[in-house]
């Protein structure tokens, strides 16, 4: 009896240390736990930088959630259904991020909107991101706003996947005059320390006919409670724009929506049977009001998705979604866009690209 009751006092005292621990780990989440809030950002400006962005003529925008460079195509994240929760190793990584830029570079693009750009993640082995894409692209000029920075998420336990700050990056041929953070509303619950802070970066590009184009670059919420977060976020984003349409200005917008943009991906690519809270189609009636258009890459004989659920190795028959596109305001005409298909090679994401000209 005195050994049985030794035992019960030994795992007793186990019991009451991992409650401890567990209340301190809940203590720091809280206390950690901070949003970063709008700011203004400081734009790099190369002397070969163009001064005015041209009305009328041609031009190309590539937009890219580069998936902090760890979602090659046998990749599967954890909070996806996966098992990984970092980058397979430094070495993938680093091979992967350099890879990324070529594709990118290959592209030609006058303006490039990334996303999932980490800065010091445990995830990506503290790489600094930036820096593979700024050497791909030289000569651009760049601005780049923190979207999170994220206290340390002890979950899986077989691998945590620790504290992450990432970030959103544009690049343009013309230089930026101005940029700023426009901090997203984020759902209070629990479910804000899985989705992390949200944010769109603004852009000012001066054109040349006295206009600006205002260039918007955005990663909306993905792992929330039913998807309705998200077209807040958009109805925020799009008051934004019209009151930048309205001074005159050009507004084109572009990224990662997390909302299925086709309105119904499942039938368009044959994936009836799977169904993702975070891949809810855009409300009607979203833009009335607006003068504000959604442009979907899309072309209907040759359908390409954008993104694919990262539950395991990409492979046939999985969920896969159109959520990456582009808004414009009806003083841009586009001319043509699609998805740059990779077979989700690089990240869970496929590239966008968007012919346009500023101007009717």
């Amino acid at each position: 009896m005195k050994t049985i009751a030794k035992i019960g006092k030994v795992l007793l005292r186990i019991l009451l240390v991992l409650v401890l621990i567990a209340a301190a780990y809940a203590a720091y989440l809280f206390l950690s736990y901070h949003r970063i809030g709008d700011q203004a950002l400081t734009p790099e400006n190369p002397a070969s930088a163009e001064k005015e962005i041209r009305t009328g003529e041609e031009l190309t925008i590539t937009s890219w959630n580069i998936g902090f460079g760890a979602y090659e195509s046998d990749y599967g994240f954890f909070m996806d259904g996966g098992h990984e929760s970092w980058a397979w190793s430094k070495e993938r990584l680093d091979a992967n991020l350099k890879k990324i830029g070529t594709l990118l570079a290959e592209q030609k693009s006058d303006l490039y909107l990334i996303q999932e750009v980490d800065i010091g993640s445990t995830r990506s082995y503290q790489f600094d991101e930036r820096e593979y894409l700024t050497a791909a692209l030289p000569g651009l000029a760049y601005a780049w706003a923190q979207n999170y920075d994220s206290p340390f998420l002890a979950y899986p336990f077989y691998q945590p996947h620790g504290a992450s700050k990432s970030c959103l990056l544009t690049f343009s041929k013309t230089g930026i005059t101005k940029a700023e953070r426009v901090e997203l509303p984020i759902e209070t619950g629990l479910t804000k320390f899985l989705d992390l802070d949200r944010c769109y970066s603004r852009q000012y590009i001066p054109a040349d006919d006295g206009k600006q184009l205002v260039l918007y670059n955005l990663h909306l919420s993905a792992y929330t409670s039913d998807g309705t977060i998200a077209t807040e976020q958009l109805k925020l984003l799009l008051a934004d724009m019209q009151a930048e349409y309205d001074k005159g200005n050009y507004c084109i917008a572009g990224g990662d929506f997390n909302k299925d943009l086709l309105g119904d991906s499942k039938k368009i690519f044959g994936v009836e049977g799977a169904e993702y809270s975070w891949a809810q189609p855009i409300p009607e009636g979203t833009f009335d009001g607006f003068d504000i258009s959604l442009v979907v890459p899309y072309d209907p004989a040759n359908p390409v998705p954008s993104c694919r659920n990262a539950d395991s190795a990409y492979h046939e028959g999985q969920y896969v979604i159109t959520v990456d596109g582009f808004l414009v305001s009806d003083n841009v005409t586009v001319l043509e866009t699609n998805v740059i298909g990779t077979g989700f090679t690089y990240s869970d994401h496929d590239p966008v690209y968007m012919n346009f000209k500023l101007g009717k």
